[in-house]
């Protein structure tokens, strides 16, 4: 049985290159959902570091403007298209959307939902959807780090790197965590040795820790930075790449900031020295075979949903908006005041 009812949905609408304030609010009929189409009534969404990026033009391959952001969001399906399981109406599932999750409800392929645990709050769910699959993946299947190693996370105190450092630590890995004065505690109490990343000798503190180097960096900053952070590792380390937020405030090309740093990651990996450096990129793979893509995405994010239910894994959480407050989400997202990830949740 499906659904062609038409339903309504605000949407925040990123019109151009502009400030958080320059955000638009719109509200359209959203059309029955398709073949294989479900509506996913969203129930939490947030800002990662891809919508600051996208807001300035400097995301990899964002749309053109305008268009609606949103990378991830978990949600209750209210409606379904032909060929869908009507059964699914009122589950609820997670989605990576890249774009389009800033939204009260939206289309979605039923192929991408990924099931949600009845006793994970959507907000929990949703603070560890990209960021929890990008941590699992980078952890064990990049890295393969192993009990009684030691790692680097950079911005610890962030989505991505405060779920690494968990998956780590409760895999007793060590952990060093770089993140500013005001959230070593939150650090500290995650289970990492927190290091300033504002201080120009962290490098050399890191050292001091490590001695006889780390097994592992996870570097989301790029930059001059990343030949610090090679340099960290000892023999059969592996540096983990997955951002250039160092350039984040660059003009020019959104682009080419990245392909330097993957030009610089293969060089790394020509050299005789036993160590190894990757890019990691969410979305690798899924052109080349989509259906096993979303099936390596679905299967991360149980795991981490199923560490999430039984309270291996607190999900960070800085702060929850109402959809119609995203501007204010967004500035303070980028404040880089905050530990965790910023929630954005329905109308209350």
């Amino acid at each position: 049985m499906s659904s062609t009812a038409t339903s309504t949905a605000t949407e925040i609408v990123l019109p151009g290159k502009v400030r958080p304030e320059g955000l638009q609010t719109q509200t359209r009929d959203l059309p029955a959902p398709g073949k294989d189409q479900v509506v996913l009534r969203m129930e939490a969404t947030g800002v990662c570091f891809a919508e600051q990026q996208m807001r300035r033009g400097k995301y990899y391959d964002q749309p053109p403007f305008p268009f609606v952001p949103g990378y991830d969001l978990a949600g209750t399906v209210v409606a379904t298209g032909e060929q869908v399981d009507a059964a699914l109406i009122g589950r609820r599932f997670a989605a990576i959307t890249k774009v389009g999750a800033w939204a009260s409800q939206l289309l979605i392929d039923a192929a991408d939902l990924m099931a949600i645990p009845d006793e994970v709050d959507p907000a929990d769910a949703e603070a560890v959807a990209v960021n929890g699959i990008t941590a699992w993946q980078m952890l064990y299947r990049v890295a393969k780090v192993r009990t009684g190693q030691t790692i680097v996370v950079l911005g610890a105190n962030g989505g991505v790197g405060s779920t690494l450092v968990q998956l780590a630590r409760r895999a007793g890995i060590t952990v060093i965590g770089s993140a500013s004065p005001r959230h070593h505690a939150a650090v500290r109490e995650l289970g990492a040795t927190p290091v300033d990343y504002r201080d120009p000798d962290m490098y050399a503190h890191i050292r001091e820790l490590a001695p006889d180097g780390v097994d592992a960096v996870f570097d989301h900053v790029g930059g001059p930075g990343v030949e610090e952070s090679w340099q960290l590792l000892r023999r059969g380390g592996t540096l983990v790449s997955y951002g250039t937020a160092a350039s984040k405030d660059e003009e020019g090309n959104s682009q080419l900031p990245v392909l330097k740093l993957i030009a610089r990651l293969n060089a790394w990996n020509a050299l005789p020295n036993g160590r190894s450096a990757h890019f990691y990129n969410l979305w690798a793979g899924k052109r080349r075979c989509q259906k096993s893509w979303q099936q390596r995405m679905t299967e991360d994010l149980a795991q981490v949903l199923r560490l999430v239910a039984d309270g291996s894994v607190v999900p960070q959480i800085a702060a929850r908006f109402p959809l119609t407050e995203t501007v204010a989400a967004l500035e303070l997202a980028e404040s880089r005041t905050v530990a965790g990830k910023v929630i954005i949740v329905p109308e209350v």
